[in-house]
């Protein structure tokens, strides 16, 4: 295990679940959330249907798990999956997982790495059901990454959306960071953006501001137009942080 701050991460991926389209965007996201040491893919290699895999596989340098189909009906990928990951967790190498798959019979191993103590990443397209979501400590959006990519090598400025049916919507987020603010504010009515973007995270796995068109945190509070932003230095350092209160 890495006893800095950057973690070592095993990549799990679900090729029956998650389309090949979106190796490299999700490949970018899982380097900010720590280094993977590990990288598998889970499928039956034999069938047509993974050709699109096949293609990408080598110049990711991910390692192909064969899972042939035994019965109709039912994923055994995702029991291949599974075994793996217990068997990565004990082996104490890393310190943290990320799940790729839009499959909820992921909820209980995400659930169940994080009762150890290990960080839990995942990630699926839009359709993934919200008991995977949870059980992660974080989840992003692959529709979502896959556009923010697109959009910078056209040197666009305007970030895509996620329908809002399928992530918090910007109410509930008005409401959440309120009642953050006024939670941990000091006695001037005043709080750090960065706790309160962290307290977002815990509450709600699948917060990122890639979801509602925004680059960063603070973009996205100014669109709400319900709190104030005041940059501040910090002391005995010339760096300026943002702080945040209710109007």
């Amino acid at each position: 295990m890495n006893n800095g701050n950057e973690k070592n991460l095993a990549v799990l991926i679900d090729a029956d679940n998650v389309s090949a389209k979106y190796i490299k965007s999700l490949l970018n996201e899982v380097s900010n959330h720590g280094t993977p040491t590990i990288k598998r893919i889970y499928g039956d290699w034999t069938s047509t249907r993974m050709s699109s895999w096949k293609n990408v596989l080598l110049s990711h340098s991910i390692t192909p798990i064969q899972q042939y189909s035994y019965t109709t009906g039912k994923n055994s990928t995702d029991a291949s999956l599974i075994i793996d990951a217990m068997d990565i967790l004990y082996g104490n190498k890393v310190d943290g997982f990320c799940i790729v798959s839009s499959d909820s019979d992921f909820t209980r191993l995400a659930s169940r790495l994080r009762e150890t103590g290990m960080y839990v990443l995942g990630m699926g397209e839009k359709k993934t059901p919200k008991p995977f979501i949870s059980a992660c400590e974080q989840f992003k959006y692959l529709e979502v990454l896959g556009s923010v990519d697109d959009k910078k090598e056209a040197a666009a400025d305007k970030l895509p959306t996620v329908k809002e049916s399928n992530v918090t919507t910007k109410k509930t987020l008005t409401a959440a960071i309120t009642a953050i603010v006024e939670e941990s504010s000091g006695d001037d009515g005043w709080v750090s953006l960065s706790e309160v973007g962290s307290k977002l995270s815990r509450r709600y796995p699948d917060f990122d501001t890639r979801n509602y068109g925004y680059k960063n945190l603070s973009s996205l509070v100014k669109s709400l137009k319900k709190f104030k932003l005041e940059l501040r230095k910090v002391t005995n350092s010339n760096k300026r942080h943002n702080y945040i209160s209710t109007i």
